[in-house]
């Protein structure tokens, strides 16, 4: 006796659906009504399944897979295994001390298939009847499948065409290959499974589009709203999985700088990483150096020699990190940046001067706008935006130690749901007329008397594009640290005694 599953059975049409225009010649005729939900062992699911690449070369190719990547498969085995964030460490980094991190791999996403009839046929075969999944119903929401084995742990391959066609879920279910030298997961971890019944290619290809591509993904980054609670959890304690939360946290300030409107980056990052040639307009950046540069300033753990991040670090052993929300922590960096470039846009500064009038000759378009947002200037560079927040993270750190009430900040802001960008203007608001404020508006004056023309703008004297050359590389982020916190002390404000300590820590 064959082995049988029981499925529930449920309805997705309108009756207006039946107006549409169902073309065998298409490869769209007209599909069932009904719909099957069911679970079984992976291993099993993986054996029943096929899955037809697309490829380019073949003519009315009926695939719709992407190449299977193997690292993918082996990282979702992975994390059946270990869950987040264990999975994501490197070997070396897995062991007792790590070993805290390790959570169930739960994959509650349904894989989604198509049970092939008896009379569909692809690329030329068709399932043996042999091998058919055969469903029975008595109209109800219940149905039952027979399967072409008697144990659905057996080790069973198909004579020919495999009885399912995978629409979606390819990786998650090649992670449980039998063959696979590196472990086999468990015979008996079940899969749920949403599967269709003699459904066309056309229809097939329109439903991966649906699932894939059409539509908007859920923002994953009210997750990191709870960063401060997730801080103290003892597991987090570990560098290499902050690290995880950190470049994600980085990069969720990264995609709201470039999405906000109040943000002197609004559309101005190279989130793609292009070429300058299809880059936004005067984005000098990559989303990549904004990541790198903000995970390693204000979402800094302060272990070892590196600086201790605002947004990161404890303030103090009692009170640990700030308790500020992304939202709050976008705002600073938007306010923070928003007081640089009024600072720098101000055509009495010699630098600027020199760069709206290159050698003294006038321009079409003499802006000092062109000292932010021009290619000549450090501050639409990486190595520039990497100086401004590293010495701007250690600075506001260490008057966060030292004035805790002014980093004390009332918002209506809720941390640890989704955020909107009204959250984030909120935040801006908020930080407007307060003493922080004050002291980044005091940040900004000094920063912007830095000169920031690059070592290939015009009227930089040889002696001095070899310093800013010098600024070009992983040493010279510190080269330039150094001399941004030379040029701070110097500066008639409250800012200066911080940056002159700051300065003899790198002595």
């Amino acid at each position: 006796m064959a082995d049988t599953i029981q499925a529930i059975r449920f309805k997705q049409w309108l009756p207006e659906w039946d107006e549409f225009d169902f073309d065998p010649a298409q490869h769209r005729r007209k599909p069932e009504d009904h719909i099957l939900l069911f679970s079984m062992p992976a291993v099993q699911l993986r054996a029943l399944s096929g899955v037809y690449r697309r490829t380019r070369e073949r003519e009315g190719g009926e695939g719709l897979q992407r190449l299977h990547d193997p690292r993918r498969s082996a990282a979702i085995r992975d994390f059946v295994r270990f869950g987040h964030p264990y999975s994501s460490l490197p070997q070396a980094a897995r062991n007792e001390d790590s070993a805290a991190m390790r959570k169930p791999g739960w994959l509650p996403t349904a894989i989604v298939v198509n049970i092939l009839t008896e009379s569909d046929q692809r690329r030329g075969q068709k399932v043996a009847a042999c091998d058919l999944v055969r469903i029975t119903h008595d109209d109800s929401t219940r149905a039952e499948l027979t399967l072409p084995y008697l144990d659905r742990l057996e080790k069973w391959t198909p004579s020919g065409l495999e009885p399912f066609e995978v629409i979606d879920g390819q990786h998650r279910l090649w992670a449980f290959d039998e063959a696979l030298a590196d472990g086999a997961l468990p015979g008996d971890f079940e899969l749920p499974v949403v599967a269709f019944t003699g459904l066309d290619v056309g229809w097939q290809a329109y439903l991966f589009w649906s699932i894939n591509v059409s539509p908007k993904r859920i923002n994953p980054s009210h997750a990191f709203d709870l960063f401060p609670l997730l801080r103290s959890a003892e597991w987090l304690e570990t560098l290499s999985d902050l690290r995880i939360y950190r470049q994600a946290r980085a990069q969720e300030l990264t995609e709201i700088l470039f999405n906000q409107p109040e943000s002197p980056f609004h559309n101005r990052i190279n989130m793609l990483g292009e070429s300058s040639k299809t880059a936004p307009s005067g984005a000098g950046v990559t989303q990549a150096g904004w990541v790198q540069a903000i995970t390693t300033s204000f979402l800094s753990t302060g272990s070892g020699r590196s600086a201790s991040g605002l947004f990161a670090a404890d303030i103090t052993p009692v009170t640990g990190p700030l308790p500020w929300s992304r939202p709050q922590q976008a705002a600073f960096l938007i306010t923070l940046w928003n007081a640089i470039e009024a600072a720098v846009c101000d055509p009495a500064l010699p630098w600027v001067a020199a760069l709206m009038h290159p050698d003294g000759q006038a321009t079409f378009d003499p802006s000092p706008q062109l000292a932010f947002t021009g290619s000549r200037t450090m501050l639409n560079q990486e190595q520039g935006v990497r100086g401004v927040l590293a010495v701007a993270n250690e600075i506001f750190y260490s008057l966060a130690r030292l004035r805790p009430e002014v980093f004390e900040l009332s918002t209506r802001v809720v941390a640890g749901v989704a955020t909107s960008p009204e959250d984030v203007t909120t935040a801006v608001i908020e930080l407007d007329g307060t003493e922080l404020k004050r002291l980044i508006s005091s940040f900004a004056q000094a920063i912007a008397q830095f000169d920031w023309r690059s070592a290939d703008a015009p009227g930089v004297n040889d002696e001095l594009r070899l310093v800013k050359r010098a600024f070009r590389g992983s040493s010279g982020y510190v080269a330039l640290r150094e001399q941004l916190f030379s040029h701070l002390a110097g500066a008639p404000n409250d800012i200066a005694a911080v940056a002159a300590e700051s300065l003899a820590r790198l002595s």
